[in-house]
């Protein structure tokens, strides 16, 4: 990444969810076995990277806001109106005075994103003035495989998965397992799927463009925001990267707990 493109994340925020309340005050202890919120260890985790000029809270519970002012982050307040993460980054983008070109989204249910993987993605965006938008797509070990196809197996909905074109564009997301794999595919040890991680890095006028985008009934059904991107039209470049070095398991359960948990452990994480 070019060290002198300036950028900011963003993690969105809101304390409703129909599958876990108050999800991003939600506990989770590390190595140490002191208690942080969700919210905390997604900021601790977009603070330590690489070249981020300011990371911002945008949320609309006040809540969520005294405790990320509690341990020492920046606030954005937003409207309750905000229907996803991207509407409530492009929202806040407009009150960051000295707003950057490049603002990344790192949702705030994913405390286990690599610090590196941000900075390829504004990389990428530096490297190619003409994309609006970058997103990760991970290749998956069987392990995080096989945890993706048990969720879906007990109605849990688990992490999302990508597919691509051969120029690396999105052609669909899913919180379904995709593609179908036959079984003797699917057990290989990195079996041709690729994760999604919850993290976009946009140009300010990506973000505009979205807010003038209608919602799109694939975005709707499928709960996923980046699908008014494609159904609008627009590309979404996939920046892709090899298995990860522990599974990038997001909370989105409370039975992902104990798995998120164990892996701070494993990391050493407090």
């Amino acid at each position: 990444m070019n060290a002198l493109t300036p950028f900011d994340i963003i993690i969105p925020a809101r304390y409703a969810s129909s599958r876990y309340p108050a999800k991003p005050l939600a506990l989770l202890r590390g190595v140490g076995g002191e208690a942080k919120s969700l919210i905390e260890r997604s900021w601790r985790c977009a603070m330590a990277v690489e070249g981020v000029r300011a990371v911002w809270v945008a949320t609309d519970d006040d809540r969520i806001a005294d405790a990320v002012t509690a341990f020492g982050g920046r606030v954005i307040m937003t409207s309750p109106d905000c229907l996803n993460g991207t509407e409530r980054c492009a929202e806040a983008a407009t009150k960051i005075a000295d707003a950057p070109d490049i603002i990344v989204n790192l949702q705030g249910d994913a405390p286990l994103t690599p610090t590196h993987v941000v900075a390829e993605l504004v990389g990428h965006l530096a490297a190619h003035p003409d994309i609006v938008m970058a997103t990760p797509g991970v290749k998956c070990s069987r392990s995080l495989y096989h945890h993706l196809v048990n969720d879906q197996m007990n109605g849990r909905v688990g992490g999302t998965t990508v597919v691509t074109n051969s120029q690396g564009k999105a052609l669909y997301f899913s919180k379904r397992v995709v593609p179908h794999l036959p079984p003797a595919v699917a057990d290989r040890d990195y079996p041709p799927v690729k994760l999604h991680l919850g993290v976009y890095a946009y140009r300010r006028s990506g973000l505009e463009l979205y807010r003038s985008l209608p919602v799109s009934e694939l975005e709707q059904l499928e709960g996923l925001e980046q699908l008014r991107f494609l159904d609008g039209g627009a590309d979404i470049a996939v920046v892709e990267f090899e298995p990860m070095a522990w599974d990038v398991i997001e909370l989105n359960n409370p039975e992902d707990v104990p798995s998120i948990e164990a892996i701070l452990r494993q990391r050493g994480m407090d």
